[in-house]
């Protein structure tokens, strides 16, 4: 089964387009599919529009904490081997659809979209090619356009996943630092024509703080007290270091201790890496027992409706 999930805030207008795409697409595919559409508590008339269609899942949250959050309640209620994310705006076509499909066929848990010929301000444009840089500088993980809504995931692969903040933007790199084998295919973009962009600068600046998280947890395999003691070992041994200079300078004749901030420095660095070394381990502590509680989502489902 093929699971199409895209996530809506206020795109009443597109709904009934993207669902017509969707439907003549699936159906030509030959094999089960669903259409899960995660409303993103809009205030518009979304709800109302998404339940003149059929078939379809519609997953409403509580309150609109973004995109992340939509694409997050959407992927844990998919059914399909094969889970196809995309946008509400028909930016994404859906008549590629099949390709990505075929990718994960030929043995790929991610398949992302990029978007050659891509309708977008220069500005956005711009600040995507950063932001695809960042991400392989941090992750590894090298593609054109990691920012495409249109991918494609193996379901054993996601489903272990949670997503936060801005996530899903580097959700490929995630998951190929635990293994995945992730490809890239071309497919198109159309311009919006209606309602506005979701996106904008402050959002850009959220994505960095999200790139470095995923970095930290993936890349130290879980393990905070390794990155956090690390830098208490160095800075303990930087003290270390500076307090023998100024014993050798004071025995040798040349500076008092008093006529050097050595001493202080010293003092301090030592400090500085006992602590860092505690909160280490006290992230640590926190980490277990996040993992080993029940994981509770930052959103609130209200309501479920399936039309068939």
């Amino acid at each position: 089964m093929i699971s199409v999930v895209f996530p809506a805030y206020n795109e009443e207008k597109n709904l009934a387009e993207l669902h017509r795409r969707l439907l003549v697409v699936l159906k030509a595919m030959n094999e089960p599919f669903e259409i899960i559409a995660v409303n993103n508590a809009s205030t518009d008339g979304t709800l109302s529009e998404l339940k003149k269609l059929s078939p379809v899942k519609i997953i409403t949250i509580a309150y609109n904490i973004g995109q992340t959050a939509g694409l997050d309640a959407g992927i844990h209620d998919a059914e399909g081997e094969v889970i196809i994310t995309l946008d509400a705006d028909l930016q994404n076509d859906p008549a590629d659809i099949p390709l990505l499909v075929a990718k994960i066929r030929d043995g790929y848990d991610v398949v992302s979209g990029w978007r050659q010929d891509r309708q977008d301000s220069m500005g956005r444009r711009i600040l995507s090619r950063l932001a695809n840089w960042l991400t392989s500088r941090v992750t590894g993980l090298y593609l054109h356009d990691s920012a495409c809504a249109l991918k494609a995931y193996r379901k054993e692969m996601i489903s272990p996943i949670h997503l936060y903040g801005e996530m899903h933007v580097f959700l490929p790199a995630l998951l190929f630092m635990r293994g995945a084998k992730v490809a890239e295919v071309p497919v198109r973009h159309h311009a919006r024509k209606f309602g506005i962009s979701k996106h904008y600068f402050f959002k850009a600046v959220k994505d960095i703080f999200d790139l470095l998280t995923i970095k930290f947890l993936s890349g130290l395999s879980g393990r905070p007290l390794v990155f956090f003691g690390g830098i208490g070992v160095v800075s303990a041994l930087l003290g270390c270091l500076s307090a023998i200079v100024a014993i050798y300078l004071r025995l040798a004749g040349i500076l008092h201790l008093g006529q050097t901030p050595l001493p202080i420095f010293a003092v301090f660095l030592v400090l500085a890496g006992i602590l860092f070394f505690m909160m280490g381990f006290l992230a640590e502590l926190m980490l277990r027992v996040y993992f080993e509680t029940n994981q509770k989502t930052p959103y609130t489902i209200s309501e479920r409706i399936e039309i068939k």
